[in-house]
């Protein structure tokens, strides 16, 4: 087995490596890593319901989507990543949350911590969630990976995927927001983020005899970021990729209320209609009507909108104003 810790803390480039892994080596692996503040959202998740918008862009965290289902989490330097990928027989065989949460849990007892497996796909102490897990099935390979809560800013964790529960109407899985607690806060002895990786990997090395130390290539490196470049970088994927969804906000602005109802499509807006109390010379629906094609990021409509002299379409209402409306 390859063990390898990713030094890069750069979230497009960690989650290509778990694909180039998974895809183009055959190897089983074992990986930790840790990503920089940033949101990775699930396969199947409508990106913008999942992350508050107006906090993500100020506070310049990368949004990415992943290759496996679940719900969408929270990273930063404290939380600490593990992946392991392994070749086995059939689908059903292959998935087990179990198995291979199974050694955290051991280092934890180690440490004189309680935690158990919870439900799904969780790990817990003392009721509390610190770990979330995933799985993906590629052929007859299985990629399963799964956060560990360390030291991680609780209050940036709570305020990046912070969202109006009331702004979404879609099809798309929802992510459970469950009481979180930090590994770090039940130690009984101080002890960094790191040395914690340096614990769970030497118990992975003492729990498999064919495990090696593996540092990636220039070739690795290189093919990585192709992979990166042509998935992970990419809007189409991180937020494209959302399912059909109809936005629907009531906000007040300096100008009154305004409501922004909109239909979106592989992330492009399809349809949108603007109603309010406020006051316009000219008809808002002009606003709304030049929206229609665009993708529903936050720059692209920045960009659209400011060909517009807002103030004649909603009075007294600035573009910021209208852009925290619709997003």
């Amino acid at each position: 087995m390859l063990c390898i810790y990713l030094t890069t803390t750069e979230p497009q480039f960690n989650l290509a490596a778990e694909e180039y892994f998974l895809k183009h080596k055959q190897e089983d692996c074992f990986m930790l890593w840790r990503n920089g503040p940033s949101i990775i959202v699930g396969k199947h998740q409508n990106t913008q319901a999942e992350i508050n918008t107006k906090y993500v862009k100020d506070n310049n965290i990368n949004v990415v989507r992943r290759l496996t289902g679940g719900g969408a989490v929270f990273h930063d330097l404290g939380n600490l990543n593990f992946t392991f990928i392994k070749t086995g027989g059939e689908y059903k065989q292959l998935i087990d949350f179990r198995k291979y949460t199974r050694p955290i849990l051991d280092v934890l007892q180690k440490l004189d911590i309680n935690a158990h497996f919870h439900g799904r796909n969780d790990l817990v102490i003392d009721g509390k969630k610190f770990s979330g897990n995933a799985e993906h099935v590629f052929k007859n390979r299985i990629l399963h990976h799964g956060t560990l809560l360390f030291s991680s800013e609780m209050a940036d964790l709570s305020a990046a995927l912070k969202v109006d529960p009331l702004k979404f109407k879609d099809k798309a899985v929802k992510s459970v927001r469950s009481r979180v607690t930090n590994i770090s806060e039940h130690l009984s002895q101080k002890m960094d983020v790191l040395e914690f990786k340096d614990l769970i990997m030497a118990h992975i090395v003492e729990m498999y005899p064919d495990a090696q130390a593996y540092e990636l290539t220039a070739d690795d490196i290189e093919k990585i970021n192709e992979i990166r470049k042509e998935r992970y970088d990419k809007w189409e994927w991180n937020f494209g990729q959302s399912p059909k969804y109809n936005l629907r906000k009531l906000a007040k602005t300096s100008g009154g209320f305004v409501e922004f109802d909109m239909n979106v499509e592989n992330g492009i807006i399809r349809e949108a209609k603007i109603f309010g109390d406020f006051f316009n010379h000219d008809d808002p629906q002009i606003l709304a009507d030049a929206l229609k094609g665009q993708p529903h990021d936050y720059e692209a409509v920045k960009e659209k909108l400011s060909a517009f002299n807002i103030d004649d379409f909603v009075k007294n209402t600035s573009l910021e104003e209208l852009l925290d409306v619709i997003f």
